[in-house]
């Protein structure tokens, strides 16, 4: 593995379980765990999911997948804040992105009840008994919740031996910066935000981590889309200043014959508190092209381009 979070090691490419979870797009019957099986024999065997990826579709997938797999030789993180129960008679499904999704509902819950009852079950539906990493997901709008109830049964589970590692994952980076601030953290996950297009958690995250020794999970580092060939930004039509900001970064990268997702899957690295940057890997073909991405090896030469074109923030750490 390599890379500490808090007292578990992860991999600096490691596996993201959105799109096995049927983003955008459903999964063929087996391509999943195909991909994810592939992924571990490339060298991803940090493994990230979530209930809320496909209403436990990701989970469901990753523990196929992992079955027979001896335990110790992978990392893997799930998630708490959405419990999910049976849809009503009646009752339209959520918009949330995922296709062919189980007829079920998602609740916030962020009570230590919850919690508990969330991780439970994506024990259950993984087939493991213990995860190594937990993070808060998408507390955006339960801040209170976090600190009264949340962290307290996170933090207790950890004490226990129960979870290796505790966080919190979000695309936001104020929250994120207070929670590393005042809560006892192992790691967070930071989606979009170190990114080639977008450096916003310089200013407060990443300086933040730095001081604690809190370890960094960057997301999203194709921006949902848009560093990867594609027009969408944050997962909505990328406005023309993004646009034309890709397209520098892509010429940049092309004068030194390196893919756009080449740099974009390495830059989030350069940060002495970046432990993994995580990509998603729908099937064995993308497992297989994000893998030979990352090992490139690029020029220092580029990142210095990138920064004297103005593309890369002035603080920001160039890879090695």
């Amino acid at each position: 593995m390599g890379r500490t979070a808090g007292r578990t090691e992860v991999t600096a490419l490691s596996f993201g379980g959105a799109a096995i979870g049927g983003l955008y797009a459903p999964v063929a019957a087996g391509q999943g765990e195909r991909a994810v099986r592939r992924a571990l024999d490339l060298g991803m065997r940090y493994l990230d999911t979530a209930p809320h990826y496909g209403a436990g579709t990701s989970e469901r997938i990753l523990g196929a997948a992992l079955a027979g797999v001896p335990r110790d030789s992978f990392t893997i993180s799930t998630k708490v804040g959405r419990l999910l129960r049976p849809r009503r008679p009646g009752e339209e499904p959520d918009d949330a992105g995922f296709a062919a999704e189980p007829p079920l509902k998602r609740v916030w819950d962020f009570s230590a009840d919850g919690v508990r009852r969330s991780l439970a079950g994506s024990l259950e539906r993984l087939g493991l008994d213990r995860v190594d990493i937990v993070y808060l997901h998408d507390p955006d709008d339960h801040e209170d919740e976090v600190y009264a109830g949340a962290y307290p049964a996170l933090a207790e589970l950890r004490d226990q031996g129960v979870v290796g590692a505790i966080g919190a994952g979000m695309n936001r980076t104020a929250m994120l910066t207070r929670f590393v601030r005042r809560l006892d953290l192992d790691v967070v996950l930071c989606a979009g935000r170190y990114t080639l297009l977008d450096q916003s958690a310089l200013a407060d995250l990443l300086s933040a981590c730095a001081e604690r020794g809190t370890a960094v999970v960057v997301g999203g580092v194709y921006n949902s889309g848009l560093l990867a060939g594609g027009t969408t930004y944050d997962y909505a039509p990328a406005p023309p200043a993004l646009r034309d900001r890709a397209a520098r970064l892509a010429e940049v990268c092309a004068a030194h014959g390196v893919p756009l997702r080449a740099a974009a899957l390495r830059f989030p690295l350069g940060h002495r508190a970046v432990a993994s940057v995580l990509t998603g890997c729908r099937t064995v073909a993308e497992a297989e092209d994000n893998a030979a991405l990352f090992a490139r090896d690029l020029p220092a030469g580029l990142w210095t381009d990138l920064r004297e074109a103005g593309l890369l923030a002035p603080a920001a750490p160039l890879p090695t």
